[in-house]
């Protein structure tokens, strides 16, 4: 059973996801909390697997309370949560530590699986963010130790940053799954990376995925 814990100020957002969380199977909600303070104290208290967090709220925000959390070492998987597509926000909570960053309007499915993919270790972000990134902003993950992908690499990279799952990854290019998380392992080794997203920025940035 995943242990998620919900930090927004908005009283039906909470609410809303709870609910979604109580029709989905392998997730139990261990408490909420409505601003950054009480979210750090609560921590102490009850550790969690997973932490979805606002961005946006009064006395401590979710950018700071991020920073707080990765201060502290905190192993903390966390997920967050925005109204605002604003590529800003995203790049500063991806360099501050996040490990996932999602658009409010997620439906349940896309939640659970969302959830499921940040408890095993992998990052995530919505693709409509990575669209809207500046040559600017992606520079700032450029790196020059990466290798040059193959064919294969660069159509799997692509669906990567489309937001597929290695399922459907393999559904979409017929490869067996296990087959494509050989692929994807090979990828974030030549990109100096051993974090999905972060894979997709930099190949955005050396210019591997076209404009």
């Amino acid at each position: 059973m995943i242990r998620v814990a919900i930090v927004d100020d908005q009283a039906l957002v909470r609410q809303g996801i709870a609910s979604l969380l109580s029709l989905t199977s392998g997730f139990t909600l261990a408490w909420q909390e409505s601003d950054g303070h009480g979210a750090l104290n609560k921590l102490k208290q009850q550790p969690v697997d997973v932490l979805l967090l606002d961005v946006r709220m009064p006395n401590m925000d979710g950018i700071e309370l991020l920073t707080r959390l990765r201060q502290h070492d905190s192993h903390t998987r966390v997920v967050m949560l925005t109204t605002f597509d604003e590529p800003e926000l995203f790049i500063e909570a991806m360099q501050r530590g996040a490990n996932g960053f999602l658009l409010k309007d997620i439906d349940s499915d896309k939640l659970a699986s969302a959830l499921s993919q940040v408890h095993e270790g992998q990052t995530l972000a919505e693709p409509v963010l990575l669209g809207q990134l500046t040559k600017a902003q992606l520079a700032t993950f450029a790196d020059p130790n990466i290798e040059p992908l193959n064919e294969r690499e660069l159509s799997i990279v692509k669906l990567m940053a489309a937001g597929y799952t290695n399922k459907e990854i393999a559904s979409a290019v017929f490869l067996a799954e296990g087959t494509v998380k050989n692929h994807v392992s090979v990828i974030l080794a030549k990109l100096n990376t051993k974090d999905r997203t972060r894979a997709v920025l930099k190949a955005l940035s050396a210019g591997l995925l076209g404009d």
